[in-house]
């Protein structure tokens, strides 16, 4: 396979030159199906065909193989190639226990992130490292890039009293992390404590989105099929806390928002006054095939980035949260608290304070400065984290 860029990912450096420091030892892999080489060979196959005694496998949310639904409880199993257990951390325990990490030495982590707080791999990933922490075994975690750069950090920071499975430290909504520095600043600030081993890529800097870094993209996760969906999705992701549709049940989720009672060109309107950067829509009309409004005619905007590096996926979202409350407010609802009292919006938005200024129609802007100062001071207080 031809390699356009110059990029090895933490998979591609162990398998190149750090095998040997695998040899005799038993090993457990947190993985899910994007964990491959840059030939496009799974992490289990790979380490399989080098000789790595492989002990047991544990997957995130939608399983080992991506296989299952967004929010679908993942059932233990055994590999079938393997022939080693599969435990899932995503269904009926969401930490490895004592008995699961028998016979394992070293726990591999090898997941795609995203550089969205309200994604739930890390949180995986923060689990796997407590639990190996508290049962001594060591944890090598296989870098990987944060595919919309590592420049860009904003959103407000989540307020420990909001934490939740797409919630669990006080981060950015948009962090600009890589998976091996997630794993650093929860080992470093936020009391994780584990035999921490960060295996490094190569010839990644901060200032590189993934298509620039020569990797096979493979979809992380179902809804985020393409680069352009997790450019956005830091911004749209939000309308999952509302009665709008985000875009799941079609082919380009979080790129396109709406709902059969909003006029598309009238949102069109309203959001191209407020001039946000590097970013333009298009009115868009749409029947999912599935989730909210499925096979209703629905319509709303696609979001086109002109300038990523310039835009600002979180206000951006936000804006477009609050305009469609504004215009449409008989028909606009945040989703219902749970049955224990939270609203989804605020576990995504880490506080309730963004929730309220919309209800109180307070303008994005005024919206954006309560937060503008958090990602700045949180960059400066933790970058001995940095890598690159």
């Amino acid at each position: 396979m031809e390699h356009k860029g110059k990029v090895l990912s933490g998979l591609d450096v162990l398998l190149a030159e750090q095998l040997d420091l695998l040899e005799g030892l038993g090993v457990g892999i947190v993985t899910n199906h994007a964990a491959v080489t840059r030939d496009l060979d799974h992490i289990t196959d790979a380490l399989h065909a080098a000789g790595v005694n492989i002990v047991a496998l544990f997957g995130p949310e939608h399983g080992v193989r991506g296989d299952a639904a967004e929010g679908a409880a993942v059932e233990d199993s055994v590999d079938p190639r393997l022939g080693v257990p599969v435990y899932s951390l995503y269904g009926s325990t969401s930490m490895p226990t004592q008995e699961m990490l028998q016979g394992i030495d070293v726990m591999l982590i090898d997941i795609q992130d995203v550089g969205a707080r309200f994604y739930t791999f890390p949180y995986t990933m923060a689990a796997a490292m407590e639990a190996c922490g508290k049962f001594g075994v060591k944890v090598w975690v296989l870098d990987r890039p944060n595919p919309i750069s590592g420049l860009g950090f904003e959103g407000p920071l989540l307020d420990l009293e909001y934490k939740s499975g797409v919630g669990k430290y006080p981060i950015p909504v948009r962090h600009g992390f890589t998976s091996g520095e997630l794993a650093t600043l929860y080992n470093t600030f936020f009391g994780v404590e584990c035999d921490l081993h960060v295996v490094r890529m190569k010839n990644w800097s901060r200032d590189m989105w993934f298509d620039d870094t020569g990797l096979p993209w493979v979809l992380p996760s179902p809804n985020m099929p393409t680069l352009d969906t997790a450019t956005v999705y830091t911004g749209t992701c939000f309308f999952e806390g509302t009665n709008v549709s985000e875009g799941r049940g079609l082919s380009r989720p979080f790129e396109i928002f709406g709902a059969p009672w909003i006029d598309a060109q009238g949102l069109r309107k309203e959001m191209m006054s407020y001039n946000l950067p590097g970013v333009a829509y298009r009115e868009a009309y749409f029947s999912p095939f599935d989730w909210k409004f499925r096979k209703e005619a629905c319509s709303g905007l696609q979001v086109y980035v002109t300038d990523r590096d310039a835009f600002k996926p979180v206000i951006t979202g936000i804006t477009a949260v609050s305009v469609i409350k504004r215009l449409w407010p008989d028909d606009f609802m945040f989703r219902p608290p749970s049955s224990a009292g939270r609203s989804f919006f605020d576990l995504l938005a880490g506080s309730s304070a963004v929730r309220e200024m919309i209800q109180a129609d307070v303008d994005p802007m005024e919206i954006e400065k309560t937060w503008q100062n958090d990602p700045v001071e949180f960059q400066e207080r933790t970058k001995s984290v940095l890598l690159y």
